[in-house]
């Protein structure tokens, strides 16, 4: 049985902390499948497309991530591609409450599939898509925090 991890999450835009917990979970996995999850309740700065295809641009260098999306139930992504786990990244101890209500319904709908959880790199422990967001949007420093194209893609959004 091959052995996929899947890391889900809406990637708007991707940082250098999600980044990191997607290189850490291909060293785990046969296969990294990073699924951007659409939700319909968000109002996304990138379309879809343009994230699918930033992470893939970031992620070329690790021959064993693909990178997709999905608009339905994340549990229902997972067992589509036959994956064995999800991975989640985890910043701080405020964010066990929320993951682990996620975790249990998914397993609820499905107990073959297991959750991991990674600690996110300490350098890392702060970031978020939304703060990375606005400080792009008023012309603050945010290299260092995401990769190089998606501070490019950032720049191009809020000067146009």
């Amino acid at each position: 049985m091959s052995k996929i991890g899947v890391v889900p999450g809406s990637f708007d835009p991707l940082t250098n902390g999600h980044l990191d917990i997607i290189k850490r979970a291909a060293k785990v996995f046969e296969q990294v499948n990073v699924v951007v999850m659409i939700n319909s309740s968000k109002n996304p700065l990138f379309t879809v497309e343009e994230r699918v295809s930033l992470i893939e641009e970031v992620t070329s260098s690790i021959p064993n991530v693909k990178v997709d999306s999905s608009r339905g139930l994340l549990i229902d992504y997972a067992e589509s591609v036959g994956a064995a786990a999800i991975v989640r990244g985890l910043r701080a101890v405020s964010d066990f409450e929320y993951e682990m209500q996620i975790t249990s319904m998914n397993r609820y709908l499905d107990e073959s599939i297991e959750t991991f959880f990674i600690m996110t790199n300490n350098q890392y422990s702060f970031l978020s898509s939304s703060m990375v967001k606005e400080a792009a949007k008023y012309g603050g420093k945010i290299s260092g925090l995401v990769p190089p194209q998606v501070e490019e893609a950032l720049k191009q959004k809020y000067n146009a």
